[in-house]
């Protein structure tokens, strides 16, 4: 099943410059860029992104924190396609909290912050990238950083492997 997933490479991981690294993980693995670009998004934007859906799991707190650390920098914003990109994606990127994310992961390799040391400090978790959950929000967050017009088809290399 081919499908597409949103990542966005977050204001820390930019700031860190991890953003080519982490880019070739997608593609060494063979997921293909068919959308990118870097945008400074301002709060409003921010709150279309992380939605009250995780304010009830998260609390009002979290959120607003989440709020203010995605409008705080530039983040690169990347549609990748592959067959169950959503899944892999996940993998690559390992746990939401970086103090679990399994070495090899982006996170695991980049981050180390703890849940507990942001709630204490009263801080986002700083884990560098986000990416979809699933495919409703994969959907839902593909549309809302990107215009049909900014995505693209294209064969490359990888499709040799996957398609007959």
């Amino acid at each position: 099943m081919i499908e597409r997933t949103f990542v966005a490479i977050k204001p820390d991981g930019v700031q860190r410059s991890l953003v080519g690294e982490i880019l070739g993980r997608f593609e060494k693995a063979g997921l293909k860029i068919v959308g990118m670009k870097m945008q400074w998004s301002d709060k409003e934007f921010a709150l279309k992104h992380y939605t009250d859906d995780i304010e009830k799991r998260r609390g009002k707190k979290v959120r607003e924190l989440l709020i203010d650390y995605l409008s705080e920098g530039p983040v690169v914003a990347v549609v990748l396609e592959g067959v169950h990109a959503i899944e892999i994606v996940r993998k690559i990127v390992g746990a939401t909290e970086p103090k679990s994310a399994l070495p090899g992961t982006i996170r695991g390799d980049f981050c180390h912050v703890s849940y507990d040391y942001a709630d204490k400090e009263e801080l986002a978790i700083r884990n560098v990238i986000h990416a979809s959950g699933n495919r409703e929000d994969a959907e839902y967050e593909i549309r809302l950083w990107f215009k049909d017009l900014e995505l693209h088809s294209y064969k490359n290399a990888h499709d040799l492997h996957i398609f007959k």
